[in-house]
C-alpha cells in the first residue's frame, strides 16, 4: 500500500515537472518563428515602405556610381556631410547613405540608385531591427557587453545539436521517411507525430547549420565579454600629416574621386563587387570600400589612399586564417543573407518547417503530458474504496 501511494506521487511530481517545461517549448517556438520572419524581414520593410525601393524612372534607366549619388546627394543638401554609402544585398532595394547635418543629427537615407534623389528617412526602429533584436537577445539591452538576452537565445544551439543527433540515432535508417507519407486518418497524435518526423528528416541540414553556428554566437560572446580575439584584421594608420599634400594656400588638395578610388581598388582585387563605401573622416583618412567576391560569405576590403591612389591596406579572403575563414561565415549561414532573395526564401521556407516541427512537438507534449494529468486526477477522484480495491493484489482479492 505504501508503495502504491509513493508510486502516485511520484506520478504526480512527473506531472508537475513536464507542465513546467511549457515555458520552455513556448521559448523555442517564439525564437523559431521570430527567426523565420527576421530572414525576409528586410523584403517585408520594402512591401510595406515604397522609400525603400529601387524605383526606376523609365526602362532605359541606368544605375548611378557612387560618385553621381554623392554628387546628387551634396547638389540637394549642400550642408549635408555624406559619410557612408552603401547597397543592400539585392538591386531592388534603394541604397542607404549614413549623413550628418549640421544640427548634429545623424539619420540614414534611402536613395534613389537611378536619380539619386532623397526618398526618405530610415526609422530608429522599424519591423526589421525588431524582429531581428526579438529574435537574437530578446530585446534586452546591451549594458555592459552581451545581453543575458543573447546569451539565453544562443544557448538553445547546444540543445538543437544534440536533438538532432539523438533523433538520428534514434531513427534508424531515417532516409526511408524522406516520402514517407502523413497519416491524416489515425487521430491527431499520430498525424503531428508523422508531420514531426518527416520535417525533420527533410531539415536534418538545416538544424544542423543552425545549431552550430547559433552555438557559435555562444561562443562569440563569452569569446567578446573576456576581450579574446581571433582577428588578424590589419589596423589601418592614419595618413601622416606630411604626406598629406597641401595648396600653396595650405589647404589640403582635392582628393581623387569615388570612382577612381573604386577602380583603383578593383584593380588591386581582380572580381571585388564594391557594396559599400565609406568617405574620410578627415583630411588623413582613407576611402574605404568593400564588397563580396568570389566567396560570398564574406567581404573584402581596401583603404585607398586619396592622394598617392595607391591601396595601403587591404583585407582579402587569403588574409584569413582558417579559423577566421570558419567563424566568419557563421553569421550569414545562420541568416541566409549572403545569396539575394532566393537563399532568404529558401531559408525562410526551412525557417517555416523548423517552426512547425517545435509546434508538432509541443502538441505532442501537450496531448500526452494532459492525457496523463487527467488520467491522475480521475484517479483521485474515485471512491477510496474502490481504489483500495484496485490497490489490492490480484491473488489477496476474494
Amino acid at each position: 500500500m505504501a508503495r502504491q501511494i509513493k508510486k502516485s506521487k511520484s506520478k504526480l511530481w512527473f506531472l508537475v515537472h513536464s507542465w513546467l517545461a511549457l515555458p520552455i517549448w513556448f521559448f523555442v517556438l517564439i525564437v523559431c518563428f521570430t527567426g523565420m520572419l527576421a530572414v525576409v524581414s528586410q523584403e517585408i520593410v520594402w512591401l510595406a515602405n515604397p522609400d525603400v525601393r529601387a524605383s526606376q524612372p523609365d526602362d532605359n534607366a541606368e544605375r548611378l556610381s557612387f560618385q553621381q549619388v554623392l554628387s546628387a546627394l551634396n547638389k540637394a543638401e549642400p550642408d549635408m556631410a555624406v559619410r557612408f554609402i552603401s547597397q543592400p544585398d539585392g538591386s531592388h532595394f534603394a541604397l542607404e547613405a549614413a549623413v550628418t547635418y549640421p544640427d548634429g543629427t545623424s539619420p540614414t537615407l534611402y536613395v534613389n540608385p537611378y536619380t539619386g534623389a532623397i526618398q526618405g528617412k530610415t526609422p530608429d526602429f522599424n519591423f526589421q531591427a525588431f524582429t531581428r533584436a526579438l529574435h537574437g537577445w530578446w530585446l534586452v539591452p546591451f549594458t555592459n557587453g552581451y545581453s543575458w538576452g543573447w546569451y539565453l537565445v544562443s544557448l538553445l544551439g547546444l540543445p538543437m545539436l544534440a536533438s538532432l543527433v539523438t533523433g538520428l540515432v534514434v531513427y534508424k535508417k531515417f532516409w526511408r521517411g524522406f516520402f514517407k507519407p502523413v497519416r491524416t486518418q489515425h487521430g491527431s497524435r499520430i498525424f503531428w507525430g508523422d508531420l514531426h518526423r518527416l520535417a525533420g528528416v527533410w531539415s536534418i541540414w538545416f538544424i544542423a547549420v543552425i545549431s552550430i553556428t547559433g552555438t557559435w554566437f555562444l561562443i562569440q560572446a563569452i569569446l567578446g565579454d573576456n576581450h579574446v580575439t581571433i582577428s588578424t584584421e590589419p589596423i589601418v594608420p592614419v595618413i601622416a600629416r606630411e604626406q598629406v599634400p597641401q595648396s600653396p594656400d595650405g589647404n589640403p588638395v582635392p582628393r581623387i574621386d569615388l570612382d577612381e578610388a573604386a577602380r583603383i581598388a578593383q584593380e588591386a582585387i581582380p572580381g571585388l563587387d564594391i557594396s559599400f563605401i565609406t568617405l574620410p573622416a578627415t583630411a588623413y583618412s582613407h576611402i574605404s570600400m568593400g564588397g563580396r567576391g568570389w566567396y560570398p560569405l564574406m567581404f573584402q576590403t581596401a583603404e585607398v589612399n586619396p592622394y598617392t591612389r595607391n591601396v595601403d591596406s587591404q583585407f582579402l579572403l587569403g588574409d584569413r586564417s582558417t579559423l577566421e575563414f570558419v567563424t566568419e561565415s557563421m553569421r550569414p549561414l545562420h541568416t541566409g543573407d549572403f545569396g539575394g532573395l532566393p537563399i532568404k526564401l529558401i531559408w525562410f521556407f526551412f525557417g517555416l518547417v523548423l517552426t512547425l516541427m517545435v509546434l508538432s512537438g509541443l502538441l505532442i507534449w501537450t496531448k500526452r503530458t494532459a492525457q496523463a494529468t487527467a488520467a491522475a486526477l480521475k484517479r483521485s477522484e474515485r471512491p477510496a474504496r474502490v481504489r483500495r480495491h484496485e490497490d489490492t493484489p490480484v491473488e489477496a482479492q476474494p
